[in-house]
């Protein structure tokens, strides 16, 4: 509606005889848009995706001009769906990309080719034919005994997902970790401005098809998600459409979830939480703390190798409790597992770095270009990132949203409260078998975290990683890690408002911090990163 944000497109298309409606002309009919692989979030997507159906719908003098701004993140995905559902009424997508430049030429040259187009076309010569919308098949009883297939997401919880899951009663498999083929097929078929996570999860299911390691008849994607207001909540139907663009449309597609935010038919997936989410939890916690004793004895070990050694046999032991029905032995064997690790451990005081950032990129090895391994090599201990505390706000994220009566209360505040009790407790018992290791840093209260947090950014900023992030820092900077890398997708636009928008703040409470902050995308250069990474360690042991 700006017109010098848009250059006065609107104004140029009238001045070239064309009659101009807004998308508020789809509110008339207010048309149904399920027939699209898209997830209905935000209000200008949808509001985007209405008016695209209705011009769809009209007969041929009606078509489709859409304006975007460089980097706009909904716009990744939902301008390639507009395009599909256009095509599928016979129609064109006329998309324009606006910056700072103010130069319409380019513009005008493609409204030209639109009006020219539509003078050669004679739409009264044949009747209107709409194509069938196709996507992936509902994951019914005829599925069930497909293996499903899960994106690797982190070398520490990543091992233990299939033993959780198969106590469900479903065979379940890790797809192989990303690579640079993961990175081809994803560029190839999702939006290429899509966040860089979705590129390698779309990437990973179609490369574990196009390598023949995986049978598509015989195979379904399962994708967990949360629901929150972030493109990886689209990540269902980008995969959804991507199998479909790559001939692999009988694969169905399931989301692991616990809320209803995301709607997806898949009557054969049932979970029953009760019964899965205290193993989940016992493995969240067990898993996390197998982390900080790695990351702490890797650059202490007595004998080279014997970290890793110790890191995956209690990763293995940990499948072997949860498959045989004894996952609260899982904290038995995390008492072995601080004695073991403190026992291959030198006294060395060593430069620390903290890891924070958006929750793929930080836990997954490829997608990070290993940097945490490449500290590591030149004897820097990392302290890890963990994921307890990205489960563990919920709570405080409840409270807040009923405080600012954004969200009903679903479930008493009494029973919350007792839930949380709960889970507090099982962070305590974990506090003190993992105390047997002398490097250990205790698990923090999720509440205390954020009063930290609220010293920054307001409690509201639950989008991206939000207000975690702060927190992260802060309680870094509080164990003495004064030394951060914060590792963003290009383009994660949540995650930049935050992470480099709270810097200053942050600095100004703990002087003695220093944040690096790396970006990256498919395209990103490792001499880059790691030129980056050099000047940063270079400070770090002066």
């Amino acid at each position: 509606t700006d017109p010098l944000i848009q250059h006065k497109v609107s104004d140029m298309l009238a001045g070239m005889g064309i009659q101009v409606l807004t998308d508020e002309v789809a509110s008339i009919d207010n048309p149904e848009i399920k027939d699209t692989h898209f997830l209905s979030q935000w209000a200008y997507p949808n509001r985007i995706m209405k008016a695209a159906k209705w011009c769809a719908m009209q007969d041929g003098g009606v078509q489709f001009v859409q304006m975007t701004s460089f980097g706009c993140g909904p716009d990744a995905f939902i301008t390639d769906e507009v395009r599909d559902l256009l095509l599928r009424y016979g129609k064109t997508l006329t998309l324009l990309k606006l910056d700072d430049i103010n130069n319409v030429g380019s513009m005008k040259l493609r409204v030209r080719s639109l009006i020219e187009s539509l003078k050669l076309a004679d739409d009264k010569e044949k009747a209107k034919t709409v194509s069938a919308f196709r996507t992936t098949p509902v994951y019914d009883g005829k599925y069930r005994d497909r293996k499903i297939l899960i994106p690797y997401f982190t070398s520490f919880l990543s091992p233990l997902i299939p033993s959780v899951l198969r106590m469900t009663g479903y065979d379940v498999e890790n797809l192989p970790l990303s690579d640079e083929a993961s990175c081809e097929w994803g560029l190839k078929y999702a939006n290429n401005e899509v966040c860089y996570p979705a590129t390698l999860i779309v990437g990973d299911v179609i490369k574990a098809f196009k390598s023949g390691q995986y049978d598509p008849v015989r195979s379904v994607i399962a994708i967990t998600q949360t629901g929150g207001q972030c493109r990886a909540s689209n990540y269902l139907p980008l995969i959804k459409k991507a199998l479909v663009d790559a001939g692999y449309a009988d694969v169905p597609v399931v989301s692991l979830t616990l809320g209803d935010d995301i709607e997806n038919d898949q009557p054969a997936f049932k979970i029953n939480w009760l019964k899965i989410l205290p193993i989940a939890l016992r493995a969240i916690l067990y898993t996390d703390s197998i982390s900080k004793f790695y990351y702490a004895s890797v650059v202490r070990e007595q004998r080279p190798g014997a970290a890793r050694e110790l890191r995956d046999f209690y990763l293995r032991r940990g499948c072997e409790l949860i498959e045989s029905n004894a996952s609260n032995r899982l904290f038995d064997s995390l008492s072995e597992a601080a004695a073991a690790f403190d026992g291959i451990c030198q006294d060395k005081t060593l430069p620390r770095v903290g890891v924070v950032g958006e929750i793929y990129l930080k836990f997954n090895p490829f997608a990070q270009k290993n940097i945490v391994d490449w500290l590591i090599g030149r004897g820097i201990e990392v302290v890890p990132p963990i994921l307890t505390d990205f489960f563990m706000q919920s709570f405080v994220n409840r409270k807040v949203k009923l405080q600012a009566h954004v969200e009903r209360r679903k479930l008493s505040d009494f029973l919350m409260d007792g839930i949380y009790g709960i889970v507090r407790k099982q962070i305590e018992k974990v506090n003190a078998r993992a105390s047997r290791f002398r490097y250990f840093i205790p698990f923090h209260d999720i509440f205390e975290e954020a009063r930290e947090a609220e010293q920054v950014v307001t409690l509201n900023a639950q989008f991206g990683e939000g207000w975690l992030l702060p927190a992260e820092m802060i309680m870094y900077a509080r164990s003495g890690v004064n030394h951060i890398v914060s590792l963003q997708p290009f383009g994660c636009i949540a995650n930049h408002i935050v992470s480099k928008g709270i810097e200053k703040r942050v600095k100004d409470m703990y002087p003695d911090i220093n944040i690096l902050s790396l970006d990256f995308e498919s395209g990103v250069s490792d001499a880059n990163v790691k030129n980056r990474l050099l000047l940063f360690i270079d400070n770090l042991k002066r």
